[in-house]
């Protein structure tokens, strides 16, 4: 047997785990989404649900507050964890202990870190109840709205707080695998440090730091389970929205609820389709 074939038996499991599912299921929603439901006597493919998707004015709401979700957050995630990772890479004393603790919070997982949230930033939290406590505030509810609130601020502190460890930690083993040569080289022809980190460092580490924000990013656009929590009630996140729908008395608004998912699995997948095209681009540089 040859090793082609070798190498498609040992792939052919997991492979048929994803087709089955999540393809599987990917088609399953693109005909739902068309209205075609054979099951309940729908047979006739439509674009009603995507004509009533593109023309509700709620759905452009949520779009426009899950993009300011998932750019804000993975903008913010990566630069914290650019630095995160450049402090890391030095020796000094201590650093095994800071090291573990900067990645100890990759293990818990999304909701612990949400329900942490809402204990601590809410205007009943724990923050609230000390700044009264204090006399920085008269009450708990003068405290400044940090969850629940039009502009997602404790979403994107929940996605922050997760994320910065899981991009530190791709940027800081890029690093430590590059080493200091470049950098020593920049300073003995006379570059500061400022200087060796954006034209030398910056550049070298832009591939790992573009394929974590390109998983954050996806992963925050479509994400249910934080939105949900920690959102406000409108305009909601999309996930948050589709689900509203697909859970609706009305069965009639499943295909729209259908035609949102499409969305976004469209926009995950253009997303994946740029960041392949350019680092192809780049390695053939």
């Amino acid at each position: 047997m040859s090793d082609r074939w070798k190498i498609i038996l040992l792939l052919t499991p997991a492979m048929s785990v994803i087709v089955l599912l999540f393809l599987g299921g990917l088609a399953l929603g693109l005909m739902r989404s068309f209205n075609y439901m054979p099951i309940i006597g729908l047979i006739n493919p439509n674009f009603d649900a995507y004509l009533a998707v593109f023309t509700s004015s709620e759905f452009y709401l949520s779009f426009l507050l899950t993009f300011h979700i998932a750019f804000t957050s993975t903008a913010i995630s990566c630069v914290l964890a650019i630095g995160a990772a450049l402090l890391l890479r030095r020796t000094f004393v201590g650093r095994s202990l800071i090291n573990f603790l900067f990645q100890l919070n990759l293990t818990v997982p999304h909701l612990v870190g949400a329900v942490g949230i809402l204990y601590l930033f809410s205007q009943s939290g724990s923050f609230a109840r000390l700044a009264n406590e204090f006399g920085m505030i008269e009450r708990p509810s003068d405290f400044p709205a940090l969850v629940f609130d039009p502009f997602a601020i404790g979403i994107i502190l929940q996605y922050v707080w997760k994320e910065v460890p899981f991009i530190g930690v791709i940027v800081l083993a890029n690093m430590q695998s590059l080493g200091e040569d470049y950098e020593s080289v920049a300073r003995s022809l006379g570059a500061n440090k400022w200087q060796s980190f954006i034209h030398v460092l910056l550049p070298l580490i832009i591939p790992g730091v573009l394929s974590a924000s390109v998983i954050v990013f996806a992963f925050t656009f479509g994400a249910f389970e934080i939105p949900a929590i920690l959102g406000a009630n409108f305009p909601a996140a999309l996930p948050v929205l589709a689900f509203r729908k697909f859970t609706d008395v009305d069965l009639a608004a499943r295909p729209e609820a259908m035609a949102m998912a499409m969305v976004i699995a469209l926009l995950s997948a253009v997303m994946i389709f740029f960041y392949i095209r350019y680092t192809r681009q780049k390695f053939r540089n």
